[in-house]
């Protein structure tokens, strides 16, 4: 039964529905809708919302009622990857894929939504009930479930970067989310008549009715105010900044609390922080407004300095703006005043004359932009993140408003067109929408994405489709919604009846029919797809997308059919007609615009476009090419290679024995010639040489390891030739060793077995009890030496060449690696010290250079001072003189750089020292000890350890390019470890310094007792853990991000190795068991998989994520990261002798024994290889950007999966895939090495996946190095070829010339840093993050 409603808006517009009681009121919603051109909630006569999922008849709508569409302005929000836009009481996300996911499922509870707020990865929706509907990322706060019978009456919410905290109607709070502030249970009692809540990134604050603070959270960085708490009363405001908060009181003072780098004590202009007017706060500073406009910084110290350099001026201000680490004051008379970190808008000397007559300021993280009063805009800060904008600047004219996302802004002019700049991938062009950016009536951004709502209440995105830029997954509308609103305008409808398919004038329109066929098909076609098979799921998806792409047309069709003012049969005379004076172009282009943009519309397309497999790239086997083989010399010992010549073809690599050579071919099976008893004739093995992976020779034989890490031998059987005495043990082998008449192996489990000529050392059972696990052998001609996991070594063999290290044996302790001549063997120890047996001068070839020493009165005969390069010099000093001065003499003669000073037994000499005082003596063998520079990077900064064991460092001071506290203690270090933004040093005595970002783990001054005897450091994004030589751990840094192990630490002992994942650390103890700890959210917690996590040998990890592989070569993973990539359970029974595993940031990617593939995790992160599972076999290498995965297979070709975007569709350059040799990737691109020394690549182009500028240079390619956007590639001759973002690498034309003989690359987030033979650094990419060590320079020589 139908019924007849009036439906009017509150302007008096009207229009009269049928409707049939059966049907939802959302379909009458829906045509009322269509019939008033506007979109809102439909309310009954008594001023209730009618619940759009239940029947017209359940409402109560009667016939002849009188309901109101009430139309409610387009509210959109945005966290830091997607966007939600809500109107007329529903909402629609879109950006990072697990939004997407996520509001698919709670899609039908967002309905009558009031308020939306966002963190970093979750949304939280307040419904008009109050009750609480939340999304996204569920250790962020995306899943409310455990609070969801509390969350009633609700007034507010406040986000967190990871957390919520909601404000009850009786004012108490409930929150959720992760750590850093979604757990209030602590101060629960505490929270009640609450008004407001304030949140920083690690933290809440809420005030009271009493007008004192609670604050839980994060202790460090503004979850603790309780050494501030009796100053915390009559409370008005709190302002943020991201670690601390600032309070201010009735009687204008303030008051702080949180982290000190990040403005949380300001006791140091507390005095002046008097009638506080407003508070401003940047990532780590803040800014007071006083009553007078004077201004009063704290926080991060290079700000505070320069506000005060300016402070006589900083008067008559009016507002202040922030950027991530500036701030800018627009004064009374329009002027602005800038200050702080001159890479984020901190110096605006080169715009200062422009600016005048300023209205209003806009920041985004690196940049500032002011509308002037005459409608046209200056911005400065870094260029390529909005703070140049002179190629719009013609533009610019009559700007409104300005919003910006992080890395671009996007003004709205007086027409209601839009304009960016900026980066182009984040937002700064919007060229490809600019033809639907028209009647724009606000915009919101995203961390790098813009959403603009039009007047029509449709919306516009573009930037990073990853973060909301692209919403094509949710702009295809409901047919019949369409078509009516195409009616409508037309003005051919009078009265829309409960068939929008209804014909006009008594006929049908024959593409409104076809459209909505396809419309129909399309709901069947998703309701009989099972969402849970991902490939029929992706397949219909695929169909209806193909179908839709005629809907344009249809639509302009359409359109000209009613605009003719008759219908008619499609017919070729029919279509030809159009309207006098109507444009067919731009009706076709509305249509498609209309359909692209309608988001808040009934949506028909399912977010889950992702799920879409790429063309699979055609597979053909052809010739290899050139990697063919060419011997010569004795024909008896492998130089006649003519019987085998024709086999020799795409071969990967060579291995010779004494009288014979073993080549691996691309299929990896193996040839072999020379002298058939040394290894020269395999064939009674060559059955069994499939799926080689590696070839090892001692003397006279070979030991092949095959993909299912057992172990093939042929050759001399007194030489190892033959195995068959220990072939059974032969399983899970990693690694072999050979001496000149034996072999030695390591399994998995650190296990060896040996072979071959037992004198040589192919009988190690007099130390077999003591072979356990192991790490690595090395050997000499006669004798093996293996390094434990305790840093022990234990040999064996010939004594006379190496296997008695009984003299040595008490200084053998934390050993780092080993190296052996012909007889004898040197250990490096963790101390930077060399150890070496045995000890008899016969069999040490370590030469010397002498040292003469003398005083004033008298020359003393020369000490023997030995260096291992061989070298030798004479050098004279005083005994008065530093030990400095001794080194620096010694450096000049030898001709080498800078190095380390060492004594006889060892230890390495205070260069501040008199010669005098430093145990030097007359005859003394001393050593000149000089390590290969070594360079680390944080996302913005670099750290080189020099020859000498002092360090350098250059970039953002923020993270860790400064030094200069640290400087003095930076002496003899060993190695250095980064986390995202600060640096960790070991020095050679086992203790540690660090630096940079204080709350970060630059700051380990709470440790640094413990901090002794250190071995080995690891960091995830913003904390370390450093294992010492007693197997305990320490960490420090940020808690949320395994910066406080307190939970676990009575089980951290005995600790072998430490994994990271973004937030997380796992530890592999001794007995093979492993214990976590960190965000759960990352994989801090295992304790589902506990029991399984026995025997593991190695562990992996995505960012959210961890995968441990077995003794038995099962998988175990766990974590809660992007796309569920720790629960690896669907492709368990297939997680059979697993060999390596590789990650990228959502997913896994495991290597089996036969050569085979398992992947598991976001599949749009690489987490499905269904597409390309049949190529990948024999896969000897996998290569990960951040959301694909390359793998080189055996023939030397590769597959790809993943997200075609970032690299997951290499077909467009599949056919140049032949013979590659190595892979390397940025974020979003990968860049192929093959044998002929050229380079493929593929991906985003913005990323370094295209090569076309550069192709011609790129021969003869050794190495390439990769920063997130850009690529830079070693050539033979030892020069430079770079591509990708020019900003950020991909340019290296200001260096060039200086970019010859490079030895070595190290990459930053953002830069490059070359060493150069002459020990010279050359830098490149943005000057403020490590692309300019002009400051360091002079350091940075003989490195």
């Amino acid at each position: 039964m139908a019924v007849t409603v009036e439906v009017g808006l509150l302007s008096g517009k009207t229009a009269t529905l049928q409707a049939d009681l059966d049907e939802q009121v959302g379909t009458l919603k829906c045509r009322a809708q269509t019939a008033l051109g506007v979109t809102g909630r439909l309310i009954d006569g008594l001023g209730n919302i009618l619940d759009v999922r239940v029947t017209v008849m359940e409402a109560g709508v009667q016939h002849a009622d009188r309901l109101t569409l009430h139309v409610t302005r387009v509210e959109s929000q945005a966290s830091g990857r997607a966007f939600v836009a809500v109107l007329g009481g529903s909402g629609v996300t879109w950006g990072d894929a697990d939004f997407d996911i996520e509001s698919s499922i709670v899609r039908h509870q967002l309905t009558n939504v009031q308020q939306v707020q966002a963190n970093d990865r979750a949304f939280a929706a307040i419904l008009g009930d109050g009750s609480v509907v939340t999304w996204g990322g569920a250790c962020f706060g995306g899943d409310s479930s455990a609070v969801q019978g509390q969350l009633k009456n609700v007034q507010q919410i406040q986000a967190a970067y990871g957390a919520f905290a909601a404000l009850l109607g009786g004012g108490s709070v409930v929150t959720w989310g992760a750590e850093s502030g979604g757990d209030s249970s602590s101060v629960q009692g505490q929270l009640k008549d609450v008004q407001q809540i304030q949140a920083c990134h690690y933290a809440f604050a809420a005030i009271l009715g009493d007008g004192s603070v609670v604050s839980w959270g994060d202790a460090g960085r503004g979850g603790d105010s309780s050494a501030v708490q009796q100053k915390l009363k009559n409370v008005q405001k709190i302002q943020a900044s991201e670690g601390a908060f600032a309070a201010v009181l009735a009687d204008g003072s303030a008051v702080t609390w949180g982290g000190v780098g990040y403005g949380g004590n300001s006791s140091a202009v507390q005095d002046q922080l008097k009638s506080v007017r407003d508070i401003q706060a940047s990532e780590s500073a803040f800014a007071a407004i006083l009553a007078d406009a004077s201004v009063v910084t704290w926080g991060l110290c290079g700000f505070v300095l320069n506000s005060r350099a300016l402070q006589a001026p900083l008067k008559h201000v009016q507002r202040v703006q922030s950027s991530g680490n500036a701030f800018a004051a627009l004064l009374e008379d329009g002027s602005v005043l800038t200050w702080g970190a001159p890479g984020s808008g901190g110096n605006s000397d080169a715009v200062q004359a422009k600016l005048k007559n300023v209205k209003k300021i806009q920041a985004a993280r690196h940049a500032f932009a002011a509308i002037l009063s005459d409608g046209s805009v200056v911005s400065w800060g870094h260029a390529e993140s909005g703070g140049d904008s002179s190629s719009v600047q013609g533009q610019l004219k009559d700007v409104q408003q300005i919003q910006a996302c992080h890395y671009a802004f996007a003004a709205i002019l007086g027409d209601a067109s839009v304009v960016s700049w900026g980066d182009a991938g984040s937002g700064g062009d919007s060229s490809a929408v600019k033809h639907q950016l028209k009647d724009v009536q606000h915009i919101q951004a995203s961390y790098r994405g813009f959403a603009a709502v039009l007047g029509d209440g449709s919306v516009v995105t573009w930037g990073n489709a990853g973060y909301g830029g692209d919403s094509s997954a949710v702009q295809v509308t409901c047919a019949s919604v369409s078509v009516l609103v195409l009616l409508a305008l037309k003005g051919g409808v009078g009265a829309v009846r409960d068939n929008p398919w209804i014909s006009l004038k008594g006929e049908r329109v024959p593409e409104l029919q076809e459209l909505h066929s396809m419309h129909a098909q399309s709901f069947r076609d998703l309701r009989l797809a099972d969402s849970a098979q991902v490939a029929p799921y992706a397949e219909a998806i695929l169909q209806i997308r193909q179908r839709h792409k005629r809907i344009p047309r249809l639509f302009a069709e359409a359109v000209k059919r009613i605009g003719s003012g008759g219908i008619c049969e499609p017919s070729p005379d029919c279509s030809e007609q159009e309207e006098p004076g109507m444009d067919m172009e731009a009706v076709e282009i509305w249509a498609e615009t209309f359909l692209r943009s309608r988001v808040l519309t009934e949506i028909l397309m399912t977010p889950r476009l992702h799920l879409i497999p790429g063309p699979v790239a055609e597979q053909r086997c052809e010739d290899k090419g050139d990697a063919s083989v060419v011997t010569w010399g004795d024909p008896a010992a492998g130089g006649d290679s003519s019987s085998v010549q024709g086999q020799l073809k795409n071969v990967q690599q060579i291995q010779a024995c004494g009288g014979a050579s073993a080549a691996i071919l691309g299929d990896a099976s193996v040839v072999t010639w020379g002298d058939p008893a040394a290894g020269g004739d395999s064939s009674s093995v060559q059955g069994q040489l499939k799926n080689v992976q590696q070839i090892q020779a001692s003397g006279g034989a070979f030991a092949a390891i095959l993909g299912d890490a057992s172990v093939v031998t042929s050759g001399d059987p007194a030489a190892g030739g033959d195995s068959s005495s220990v072939q059974g043990q032969l399983k899970n082998v990693q690694q072999v060793q050979a001496s000149g008449g034996a072999s030695a192996a390591i399994g998995v489990d650190g296990s060896v077995v040996t072979w071959g000529d037992r004198a040589g050392g192919g009988d190690s059972r007099s130390v077999q009890g003591q072979l356990k696990n192991a790490q690595q052998i090395r050997a000499s001609a006669g004798a093996f030496a293996a390094i434990l996991g305790d840093g022990s070594v234990v040999t064996w063999g010939d004594a006379g060449k190496g296997a008695d290290s009984s003299e040595a044996q008490d200084q053998l302790r934390n050993v780092q690696e080993i190296q052996a001549s012909r007889c004898a063997f040197a250990a490096i120890l963790g101390n930077g010290s060399i150890v070496t047996w045995p000890l008899r001068k016969r069999c040490c070839k370590w030469s010397h250079f002498e040292v003469r020493v003398k005083n004033a009165s008298e020359e003393r005969e020369p000490s023997r001072v030995g260096i291992i390069d061989l070298k030798t010099a004479a050098v004279k000093a005083s005994v008065d003189e530093e030990v400095g001065t001794l080194r620096l003499q010694a450096q000049r003669a030898l001709g080498v750089g800078k190095g380390r000073l060492m004594d006889s037994s060892g230890a390495v000499l205070d260069v501040s020292a008199a010669i005098k005082d430093s145990g030097v003596r007359n005859g003394d063998s001393l050593t000149l000890h000089i390590n290969r520079a070594q360079a680390s990077a944080t996302a913005g900064a670099f750290a080189a350890v020099i020859g000498d064991g002092s360090v350098v460092a250059w970039g953002d001071a923020h993270h860790g390019g400064n030094i200069s506290v640290a400087q003095s203690k930076l002496k003899n270090v060993r190695q250095i470890q980064a986390s995202s933004t600060a640096f960790a040093a070991i020095l050679g005595d086992g203790s540690v310094i660090t630096w940079g970002d204080a709350g970060s783990g630059g700051d380990s001054s709470a440790v640094q007792a413990q901090l002794k005897n250190v071995q080995q450091i690891q960091a995830t994004r913003l904390a370390f853990a450093a294992i010492l030589d007693n197997g305990s751990v320490v960490t420090w840094g940020l808690s949320g991000f395994g910066g406080c192990s307190r939970a676990v630490q009575e089980k951290l002992r005995n600790v072998q190795h430490i994994q990271a994942s973004d937030a997380a650390f796992a530890a592999i103890l001794g007995d093979g068991t492993v214990v976590t700890w960190g965000s759960p959210c990352s994989g801090g917690c295992c304790r589902d998989v506990q029991d399984q996590l026995q025997n593991v040998k190695h562990i992996q990890a995505c960012e959210g994520a961890f995968a441990a592989i077995l003794g038995d070569g099962r998988v175990v993973s766990w974590g809660d990261g992007l796309g569920r990539s720790g629960d690896s359970s669907a492709v368990r029974e297939q997680l059979k002798n697993v060999q390596r595993v590789q990650a990228s940031s959502a997913a896994f990617a495991a290597i089996l024994g036969d050569g085979s593939v398992v992947t598991w995790g976001d599949a749009r992160s690489g987490g499905d290889s269904s597409a390309v599972q049949a190529q990948l076999k024999n896969v000897q290498q996998i290569q990960a950007t951040r959301l694909a995965f390359a793998a080189i297979l055996a023939d030397g070709t590769v597959a790809t999966w993943g997200d075609a975007s970032a690299g997951g569709d290499s077909g467009a350059v599949q056919e140049q895939l032949k013979n590659v040799q190595h892979i390397q990737a940025t974020a979003d691109a990968f860049a192929a090495i093959l044998a002929d020394g050229s380079v493929v690549a593929w991906g985003d182009a913005h990323y370094g996946g295209s090569i076309s500028a550069v192709q011609g240079k790129l021969k003869n390619v050794q190495q390439i190095q990769a920063s997130v956007k850009a690529f830079a590639a070693i050539l033979g001759d030892g020069s430079v070829v770079t591509w990708g973002d020019a900003r950020r690498g991909g340019d290296i034309s200001a260096v060039q010339a200086q970019l010859s003989n490079v030895e070595q690359i190290q990459a930053s987030d953002v830069s490059f840093a070359a060493i150069v033979g002459d020990g010279s650094v050359v830098t490149w990419g943005i000057p403020g993050s490590g692309g300019d060590s002009s400051a360091v320079q002079d350091q940075l020589r003989n490195v």
